[in-house]
């Protein structure tokens, strides 16, 4: 976490004064990577955080650090894959802190090895990346919106990709998935609105995650900065800031939304690299 440590102000004790202060934060998926800097960020900018995840070492490792910088954390085993994991993770964090008023979907991902191209993709990978992307956000939704409706509103933020909105040679059922997150996002904001309850989505681009570093080998990760219009990856912060930001009344007009937060690899034309060697030096 050491680009958590180098953020200065943003890892202050949490005070009232604080973008979140009062608000009730659940986070899944945050035992490593995206879901951890964002509870993290949460906790340093006020709000009680519940750190849910799959790993629960990983979850009380990060519950350790929102502590140790003065904030409030409750660690959460859960398994987005089934419908009363994700209930009870939902039930822990009202019956902690007594409300709910923002969750973030972020589990999500598929298997590299085994969602290839169209012809050689493994059909049961699918369904599995179904459950974690598309189930697990309707349930963490289903769950968490009667609270926040009683709370007087809430934000939920979902994690997408930008393989929702480009082709690519490989995980085709990452890129169909992410897709369903997006036209979930858009029709959750539709129908909870009224009730003061917003739904938006990030889409992150290559992000230097533990599981990114793990699964691609260094010529792949060069390949994809050359991709970015940006010199450099984005961090596991770049995206919890977002987060922060969707979670907070700074946001409190937007809805519906997807933010594309990527290091401007999906507006970059595929010959632009290229060609900037055709630039006077």
């Amino acid at each position: 976490m050491e680009h958590l440590k180098d953020k200065g102000k943003d890892n202050e004790n949490p005070t009232s004064e604080g973008r979140l202060a009062g608000k009730v934060a659940v986070v899944t998926g945050a035992g490593s990577g995206i879901g951890r800097a964002a509870a993290v960020l949460m906790s340093g900018q006020g709000a009680r955080v519940v750190v849910a995840d799959y790993d629960e070492r990983g979850a009380r490792e990060t519950a350790e650090l929102v502590a140790a910088a003065g904030g409030r954390a409750l660690p959460v085993t859960v398994d987005v894959t089934d419908e009363g994991s994700v209930a009870a993770m939902v039930d822990a964090a009202v019956g902690e802190y007594g409300a709910l008023h923002v969750l973030c979907n972020h589990v999500g991902g598929t298997d590299p090895r085994k969602d290839l191209d169209l012809l050689r993709m493994d059909m049961d990978e699918f369904g599995r990346a179904v459950d974690r992307n598309v189930r697990s956000t309707l349930w963490g939704a289903r769950y968490a919106v009667p609270h926040m409706i009683r709370a007087g509103g809430g934000s939920i933020i979902n994690t997408a990709s930008v393989a929702a909105l480009v082709g690519d040679v490989l995980q085709t059922s990452y890129g169909a998935v992410k897709a369903a997150v997006v036209s979930i996002t858009k029709s959750i904001a539709v129908q909870y609105g009224p009730q003061s309850v917003r739904c938006n989505a990030i889409a992150p681009g290559a992000v230097m995650t533990p599981a990114l570093e793990r699964n691609l080998p260094t010529d792949v990760i060069e390949s994809l900065k050359r991709g970015n219009a940006l010199p450099y990856l984005g961090a596991p912060e770049d995206i919890g800031h977002a987060m922060v930001f969707l979670a907070s009344d700074e946001s409190r007009y937007l809805t519906g939304q997807l933010l594309v937060v990527d290091g401007g690899m999906t507006m970059q034309s595929s010959a632009a690299p290229g060609r900037r060697a055709m630039l006077p030096g």
